[in-house]
């Protein structure tokens, strides 16, 4: 299309190990033709990357994360944007939010948005944001300061941490706004002004990488000390994911069952959760892998024999959407058990292509866990039904098309 923008796209930290939906959509938007620019808050803090990073064209620059440790780029930017007609709209609207939000934080959204604001790359015509917290706070500020239109993806976390006031307004400043579980989706069309400018869009697989799984997994049924069931658990050690659910569930197991647990992914509760597990006696039959790549992620799917992630909402609101890894789960016909939580029983109905348990429900948990462990023919009926619905209605394609479709129209309009 002759007036297709490039878009900016800022992001709370690039790149994520943990946010693979939003690197394959990235390149997605990138192979669908759209050009982009991305423009980070955070610098990579992971070791490793997932190859998908290593395909993305557009450029990346960043932010500054703490305004003092760049005080020199902060203030030419806001001696920069003194000027312009909307540093006093812009302005007024941070104050009315400090107000509500008095937070140190609060000031440095809108340092970081004056600088972007200066230092806008040049050729770009649209703002896109991911996340609706702290990085539409950014967005939004800098909508004001340049009138460039801004559109936002918003996730889980996002929504549920944030205040009503906070995340109406930004509703209604932005053209559009999509996000990825029916919960989430209602939620932010409660509090938009129009309600035609929230979408529901399940972000889905690049099915390419979590091609089909040929083999057969063995009938294992935990009764043999020298087959042990695998179980596989993907995820931040983080107080949402509920790995301490997990460990608590395979602690009440009968000792006659002989399992192992494989557990994937870094963050700040690794250590306790260690101790955890030393303490409930399973030492021997845990191994932390640590964080990890996709292809060796997708490596493990294959060898394990199920998937658990005990999912639960925090007491501040925090929770996980639809979990990715439950879907790359899926992918490899893998029976998959959770909790009843957000948009996983969008996908997941409990005897049909999954279990699922009440959140927080160690017994529930433990007794799902049984049932999976003693019983193979269960495992490779919910796994194969899984597969079906993530080949069938869970590829990336069609999130890709509708989000491109999204930006065409308003760029139909003139705007």
């Amino acid at each position: 299309m002759s007036d297709k923008k490039k878009i900016v796209v800022l992001l709370k930290g690039y790149p994520r190990l943990s946010e693979t939906f939003i690197a394959q959509e990235l390149l997605g938007l990138e192979k669908a033709g759209l050009e982009l620019e991305l423009v980070a808050m955070r610098r990579p803090t992971d070791k490793k990357r997932h190859p998908v990073h290593d395909e993305i064209k557009a450029p990346v620059s960043y932010l500054p994360e703490y305004l003092h440790e760049e005080p020199i780029r902060v203030l030419r930017a806001l001696w920069a944007c003194r000027k312009r007609p909307g540093f006093g709209k812009a302005f007024k609207r941070f104050l009315c939010d400090f107000r509500h939000d008095v937070n140190r934080n609060r000031i440095r959204r809108f340092g970081q948005a004056a600088v972007l604001a200066a230092e806008w790359p040049d050729n770009g015509g649209w703002l896109h944001v991911h996340f609706i917290h702290t990085p539409a706070s950014v967005a939004a500020y800098t909508h004001l300061l340049t009138d460039i239109p801004w559109t936002i993806s918003a996730h889980a976390k996002d929504i549920w941490t944030s205040n009503d006031r906070d995340l109406s307004g930004k509703l209604n400043s932005a053209r559009w706004a999509v996000t990825c579980t029916a919960s989430g989706y209602e939620h932010l069309r409660n509090l938009a002004r129009q309600k035609d400018t929230v979408h529901l869009s399940y972000h889905g697989l690049d099915l390419t990488r979590f091609p089909h799984f040929d083999a057969d997994r063995p009938a294992n049924d935990g009764s043999d000390a020298a087959q042990p069931i695998t179980i596989l658990s993907v995820g931040r050690a983080v107080e949402k994911k509920g790995i301490d659910i997990l460990l608590k569930a395979l602690a009440s197991l009968p000792p006659s069952l002989h399992w192992q647990l494989v557990h994937i992914g870094g963050g700040e509760k690794l250590e306790s959760l260690k101790a955890l597990s030393n303490s409930l006696g399973l030492a021997d039959r845990v191994t932390w892998k640590g964080a990890m790549d996709q292809k060796e992620v997708l490596d493990h799917y294959r060898k394990a024999d199920l998937f658990a992630l005990a999912c639960r909402i925090t007491q501040d609101g925090d929770r996980d959407g639809l979990p990715n890894v439950l879907v790359e789960a899926a992918s490899q016909k893998l029976a998959c058990l959770s909790t009843n939580i957000s948009g996983i029983p969008e996908f997941f109905i409990s005897g049909e292509n999954g279990l699922l348990t009440n959140q927080e429900d160690v017994a529930a948990f433990t007794t799902a866990l049984h049932t999976l462990i003693t019983d193979p023919a269960l495992r490779t009926r919910l796994g194969a039904t899984a597969e079906q619905k993530v080949r069938t209605a869970f590829d990336n394609n069609t999130s890709i098309a509708h989000l491109k479709s999204l930006f065409e129209q308003e760029w139909g309009k003139g705007v």
